[in-house]
């Protein structure tokens, strides 16, 4: 009897721990359960309500629990309750997988908690080419470039084979031409030079670097069968200006029977920009109507069409953007700005700080050009004082270049020089070139000489500053001043550059040089010229000389300004151009005050609305007025 006894007692015990394990084994899978449902809902609070019962009764869910739980915290940005989740896995001396700790370090990432992440990074046990990528990725994002590249040094030296994720991201933190041969070498060397991303982020680091090149290199070592690699070279190009190229690219991107998507029309609309193709630009808009609505697409057309000094166009795409960002707003303040249209720029500054973006670097700059084309000197004094306590923003050498320009429209050209002893930064040559632009309009010769020689003292070989010195001297009739500037000139060998104006006809460049003979239409241009000045002449217009270069004999000298390439341009365009049609016209070299008169005068005669593009700023004649008030 006391045999069959210990066998019913042990049988009770056994049956009762089974009961146990049963129920136990339910409850986890129950509160896992309910963890779950409760992420796949997002329901935050309740999940953490789940995860403080598990806790209390010993109980811990799965990888795949928690991973959908961390990215819960995610989804509601909530650092706190992540952190929380993060001591919970680890409690109680539970060693979770590599997945988990993958997934924990990219949620810190994702929270921008680098130091966090690479604490937690460091304790990992075990690393595999997840853990490593997602760290490099990390560094290279936030611009911590060098730690970036020791990580990958790292790596390879832990054994771990990178792959194309942690190449793509390291190639972003290549600052230096060395680093990046060595990384593409390894690239070589493991055999992802064929990976669509691996090589489209080759190239965008080369282009990066400035080594086009190598971009073309890598772009055509192989036929691809992926538009990103085609996107990746027309950026390219289009980042570096070269416009001619990137649209070159595009069309044989379309004859290869590649689709284009929004980063390709962002591109060719930079390509149009750089080139000032307004009606290739035009053509592109149709395309980009194609695509739902996309704000960085949005904001090259808007760039785009300010660029082109198509501000209608411009304002159009503004009021129709569902979403602006920062770029937004500084380019349309930016473009009405450097068109002239100050005052309406500055309204929509006031508009920006009500209801839109904190303004940033770029939209101070727009509100200082703004201000330095009306010739508001005291509030252009306002914003540049006042940006770095409103806005954190530190003046740099472009925000002292536009007051710098609006004092010395003001003619204080005092303050200019006090500004310019005042600046965080050594005075560049566009710098100089401002005071001696003021100094030619208010006549002050000894101040002149003093910017030109500090001009020539930077680059010994810059044209315009012995050209404006030579005309300013001439004007105070200064001969033997005038005499010298020349001789050294002749001696350094310097020659003026040729002045060349461009204007886009029927989807052509027509292209024109001072005394130009090469265009098909030049016998009926400077016929319909000489007719214009002769009328002008009559009205009381005297071509003003002392734009050109001092040493020219008078009748030469008028012969000269008769034919500046801008006035082929204009005739041109008239010529080519209905009346209600607006003529856009480019230049290498800042308009002459000649051909600034004549165009005044010329809009007004045959009642067109006419725009120049510098290298400064655009110029709208209208009603003979021009939009920069005679001051450039």
């Amino acid at each position: 009897m006391k045999g069959v006894s210990k066998r019913l007692v042990l049988l009770r015990t056994t049956w009762s721990r089974s009961c146990s394990h049963v129920a136990f084994h339910h409850n986890v899978a129950s509160e896992t359960s309910s963890l779950l449902n409760h992420c796949y809902n997002r329901d935050l609070p309740k999940a953490m309500q789940t995860l403080d019962t598990m806790e209390k009764r010993g109980v811990w869910a799965d990888a795949i629990a928690y991973s959908e739980l961390i990215k819960c915290c995610l989804a509601h940005r909530a650092v706190r309750e992540g952190k929380r989740v993060h001591q919970h896995i680890f409690s109680n001396g539970y060693q979770p997988k590599t997945f988990l700790i993958n997934v924990l370090l990219n949620m810190y990432v994702k929270f921008n908690l680098l130091e966090e992440a690479h604490i937690l990074f460091d304790k990992m046990p075990e690393r595999n080419v997840v853990s490593w990528t997602t760290m490099i990725s990390a560094y290279s994002y936030a611009k911590l470039n060098d730690r970036a590249m020791r990580l990958l040094i790292f790596m390879l030296r832990d054994g771990v084979m990178p792959n194309m994720y942690t190449f793509s991201s390291v190639l972003r933190a290549c600052e230096r031409l060395c680093d990046l041969k060595q990384v593409h070498s390894s690239i070589l060397k493991v055999g992802l030079e064929s990976d669509v991303f691996v090589r489209s982020a080759l190239i965008d680091a080369y282009s990066k670097l400035g080594e086009l090149l190598e971009a073309v290199g890598v772009f055509r070592e192989m036929v691809t069968g992926d538009a990103v690699v085609w996107n990746s070279i027309i950026a390219a190009y289009a980042q570096h200006s070269d416009g001619d190229e990137a649209l070159e690219l595009y069309k044989c991107m379309r004859r290869a029977g590649f689709t284009t998507d929004q980063s390709t029309l962002t591109s060719v609309l930079r390509a149009c920009t750089s080139l000032s193709l307004l009606e290739l630009g035009r053509q592109i808009h149709v395309h980009v109507l194609k695509f739902e609505e996309d704000l960085i697409l949005n904001n090259a057309l808007l760039d785009m069409y300010c660029k082109c000094g198509s501000l209608e166009d411009a304002k159009f795409i503004f009021n129709r953007m569902a979403d602006k960002d920062v770029i937004s707003w500084s380019t349309m303040i930016s473009g009405l700005a450097q068109n002239g249209f100050s005052m309406e720029a500055l309204n929509l500054f006031d508009s920006m700080k009500v209801s839109g973006p904190r303004p940033n670097y770029i939209t101070i700059l727009g509100v200082l050009f703004a201000c330095s084309h009306a010739g508001l000197v005291n509030e252009g004094w306002h914003h540049f004082r006042s940006m770095k306590n409103l806005y954190g923003i530190d003046p740099g050498r472009e925000h002292y270049g536009c007051m710098l320009d609006l004092l010395g429209r003001a003619g204080k050209l005092d303050e200019m020089v006090a500004l310019i002893r005042e600046m965080n930064c050594e005075p560049d040559v566009v710098t100089w070139r401002t005071l001696l632009d003021a100094c030619r309009a208010h006549r002050n010769v000894d101040l002149a000489t003093y910017a030109a020689k500090e001009i020539i003292k930077l680059d010994r070989q810059d044209t315009g500053a012995y050209v404006l010195l030579s005309n300013i001297y001439a004007n105070s009739k200064m001969w033997d001043d005038v005499a010298e500037v020349r001789r050294t000139m002749n001696a350094r060998g310097i020659r003026k550059e040729p002045g060349c104006s461009w204007i886009e006809v029927n989807n052509q460049i027509h292209a024109f040089v001072v005394g130009d003979k090469s265009h098909p239409q030049i016998d009926n241009i400077n016929r319909k010229l000489n007719q214009y000045i002769n009328r002008l002449t009559e009205a009381g217009y005297v071509p003003d000389k002392n734009f050109v270069l001092q040493d020219l004999e008078e009748e030469q000298s008028e012969c000269s300004l008769r034919h500046h390439s801008e006035k082929l341009a204009i005739v041109f365009g008239i010529i080519s151009f209905p009346r209600e049609k607006t003529i856009r016209i480019w230049k290498n070299l800042k308009i002459c005050g000649d051909c600034h008169i004549f165009a005044k005068l010329i809009a007004k005669l045959e009642q067109r609305h006419i725009v120049i593009r510098d290298p400064i700023r655009y110029h709208h004649f209208q009603d003979g007025v021009c939009s920069c008030g005679d001051y450039w």
